[in-house]
């Protein structure tokens, strides 16, 4: 699960019903930072459409090389918004997979953020804004990427394991 001893019990847990996520387990060790980051999450989240925030979050991720939280937001994408084939074709290359030219530009965009936050410039929000996006809409897509910096970068850190629940459906399963 993860290198760290985490508690057997947390405040964490208690709206948890069966299988306790390792995401938990390892913010168990510090439940007021997990307390933060939920409202800072759910206000960037809040700040978007569904939809773009989990195309963002699977580009940070992808690019971050957090298996964790690649497959968590694969999973969401694969039960709101797409099937298991079309879902393998964005993690394989978005760029190919039959998205609209805005969501590859945020995908792009995105990716270019969590690759590199110092040297993005207008240049890379140009884009985005010649596909109708405003700068606030830009700026969700920093926030939604640079959160996924920080979560991704701690459970990586900590070497927690992905949940089997968010592994991919598969025949032998």
């Amino acid at each position: 699960m993860t290198y760290l001893a985490t508690p057997a019990d947390s405040p964490l847990f208690a709206n948890q019903t069966g299988h306790i996520p390792n995401y938990l387990r390892v913010f168990a060790l510090q439940p007021g930072a997990y307390a933060a980051w939920e409202q800072l999450s759910a206000s960037v989240r809040d700040g978007m459409d569904l939809h773009r925030y989990e195309l963002v979050t699977l580009a940070a991720a992808r690019r971050l090389g957090s298996e964790y939280c690649t497959l968590a937001h694969s999973k969401v994408l694969r039960d709101r918004f797409y099937d298991a084939d079309r879902l393998r074709a964005i993690v394989e290359d978005h760029r190919d997979a039959g998205l609209s030219p805005l969501d590859v530009a945020v995908m792009d965009f995105a990716d270019q953020v969590a690759a590199d936050p110092t040297a993005i410039t207008d240049r890379h929000a140009a884009p985005l804004r010649a596909h109708g996006l405003s700068d606030q809409d830009i700026f969700q897509i920093v926030l939604a990427v640079c959160i996924r910096r920080f979560f991704s970068g701690v459970l990586s850190a900590v070497a927690a394991d992905p949940d089997p629940a968010l592994l991919p459906p598969t025949a032998d399963r």
